[in-house]
């Protein structure tokens, strides 16, 4: 079945329309040619004209194995659908007066959910007359950003629908670089004894000799 949705993607030899191609492949000169002779070129190789660039003037044609361009689209399909990444949205759910343990259980679950490259959907839900506390709500959601900022990036404020404040946060892609160089301190002066004066100096005095009687 996903060989035939790529044939409809794709037409080949005689069911190209164009008047006039341009040719490409191994071995083959990039040129402009009429589609009869470009079928006769394939056809004397033992290939096929696929028309690969429909909307272009005029259409490109790739003299190949028909066979083995498909395997090549489908191979490339399936590379290029493995490197996408899924991302889930994962709901963390907030009362207006949530308590600190179960917030630091939540904004544990949360790092793990940032962690796994999933995005974060917070919430405060305000039950009945709890609405009152509408900005209590949206200063729980801030500090939850702000406590996973090292990881997670805002992508929607904290924005209030009805009985819910939702804010998304989704994860911060790793620069990978470095970390920086911790800057050289500056020389420090003398440091101070435990009485707070600076420590005498203790280097030796120059010797001027005995002093003589008589002498000033």
């Amino acid at each position: 079945m996903k060989n035939d949705s790529l044939k409809q993607d794709y037409r080949i030899n005689h069911q190209i329309t164009a008047r006039e191609v341009r040719i490409v492949g191994d071995d083959i000169e990039s040129k402009v040619v009429p589609l009869a002779k470009a079928i006769s070129i394939a056809e004397n190789k033992g290939l096929d004209l696929v028309e690969i660039t429909a909307n272009a003037n005029p259409p490109v044609c790739k003299i190949i194995d028909y066979s083995k361009f498909l395997y090549q689209q489908k191979k490339r399909q399936k590379e290029m659908k493995a490197k996408q990444v899924k991302i889930s949205v994962k709901e963390i759910r907030f009362g207006p007066q949530t308590d600190d343990h179960d917030y630091d259980f939540k904004l544990k679950h949360a790092r793990g959910f940032l962690e796994e490259g999933n995005k974060v959907k917070a919430y405060v839900f305000f039950r009945g007359r709890s609405i009152v506390f509408k900005e209590q709500g949206e200063v729980l959601l801030l500090r939850f950003a702000n406590d996973l900022e090292d990881i997670g990036k805002v992508e929607q404020m904290p924005e209030l629908m009805g009985k819910r404040m939702t804010m998304f946060i989704g994860p911060k892609k790793s620069s990978g670089g470095k970390k920086p160089s911790k800057e050289a301190t500056p020389a420090e002066g003398p440091k101070k004894n435990q009485s707070g004066n600076a420590p005498k100096n203790n280097a030796p005095k120059e010797y001027v000799g005995p002093k003589v009687e008589g002498e000033d």
